[in-house]
């Protein structure tokens, strides 16, 4: 009896999909167009901060032998012996 509700159901969500595909109505609120571009912002912007990792990774890793650092600030002299 389950198995048939969850079939059924999904039949629906599925003809209402291929029936929204075929009139070209994609969205039912502007609700919907605004999640839509919210999450392919979020999309975008992950895919972008995973190409910058690759970036900084695979290019500026090879590229230097021994980065080089400074110290930044005082030394405190209260910490030595």
């Amino acid at each position: 009896m389950d198995q048939r509700n969850l079939g059924e159901e999904f039949e629906e969500q599925f003809n209402d999909v291929v029936s929204r595909l075929q009139a070209k109505d994609f969205f039912q609120s502007d609700w919907d167009i605004a999640s839509f571009a919210v999450f392919f912002i979020f999309i975008g912007m992950v895919l972008l901060l995973v190409i910058l990792v690759l970036v900084r990774c695979c290019c500026c890793c090879c590229c230097e032998d021994k980065p080089r650092r400074h110290k930044v600030g005082i030394e405190n002299m209260a910490l030595e012996p």
